[in-house]
């Protein structure tokens, strides 16, 4: 077992792992919120091999919201810190999220959700890299979101026509200046995302959309096709496309315009 880090509060601990890259400055800190994703988070992290960790100068953090299943076993094999939600009540991705970036050391935070992974993760990293770097076509941006589509291997149609619609309409608003950005992947400049704040503790959805907006009144922000990202469609098989959409739309007016989550809290699919 890993030793404590140190005791944030009562009902947070972090834990750092053997890992040696640990010791090493970071440029790039990927926070990956996780609850009770023993059947899938093994994927997500196995991304993250030492050698592409040390290429691409990464440090891997595991933010668990109070999984009691084997989750917090398969992060200590791949994560240099894991951060363990301890109080007894049910956690929010947004403090999930901004519990981990407490823990980041590297300039740039890469938000990815534990059932999603980089479609190429050199192609991935090189383009963060670069943009970590101030070169690239979005050099000067504050932050950047990923097109999202579900893994190649469980692809239907249904999602193919909906990831192809939504994701060019969110290329599209953000090109018109909005702040959007899908939750499964959001690339954020450490001291951005300090100045404005973080994810709202508060919001158990419409968070991601919540940031970027804020974001978008100081910075510009890109959604880059060199940053596709796969998804498990488990979601849209269980509640369907319909549902979710809705669902998104509305939690992103709550967010909006009331400052609160139209849904109480996310459910969890497993």
């Amino acid at each position: 077992m890993p030793q404590p880090l140190h005791i944030q509060n009562t009902h947070i601990e972090v834990w750092h792992t053997a890992n040696p890259r640990s010791t090493k400055q970071p440029a790039i800190s990927v926070v990956v919120p996780v609850l009770q994703e023993e059947k899938i988070v093994r994927r997500t992290l196995g991304v993250f091999t030492p050698e592409l960790c040390a290429e691409f100068e990464i440090e891997l953090i595991v933010s668990d919201g109070g999984s009691t299943d084997s989750t917090i076993g398969i992060a200590q094999e791949y994560a240099d810190v894991i951060v363990q939600h301890k109080e007894n009540r049910r956690q929010t991705i947004s403090e999930g999220r901004n519990q981990g970036a407490l823990q980041a050391r590297g300039k740039c935070l890469v938000f990815i959700n534990g059932d999603t992974i980089p479609a190429e993760p050199k192609v991935f990293f090189t383009f963060v890299q670069d943009w970590v770097h101030s070169k690239g076509k979005y050099a000067n941006y504050g932050a950047m979101a990923s097109p999202v589509e579900v893994t190649p291997s469980e692809r239907k149609w249904s999602d193919v026509i909906f990831h192809n619609f939504f994701n060019n309409y969110l290329k599209l608003i953000s090109m018109m200046g909005f702040g959007v950005g899908r939750g499964e992947c959001q690339i954020i400049r450490n001291a951005v995302f300090k100045q404005v704040g973080g994810y709202k503790n508060e919001l158990a959805a419409g968070e991601d959309f919540d940031l970027f907006n804020r974001i978008a009144k100081h910075h510009r922000i890109a959604i880059a096709n060199e940053l596709l990202v796969y998804e498990s469609p488990r979601r849209y098989r269980k509640f369907g496309y319909a549902r979710i959409l809705w669902s998104w739309f509305m939690n992103w007016l709550g967010a909006l315009f009331l400052n609160k989550s139209i849904s109480k809290e996310w459910e969890p699919v497993r």
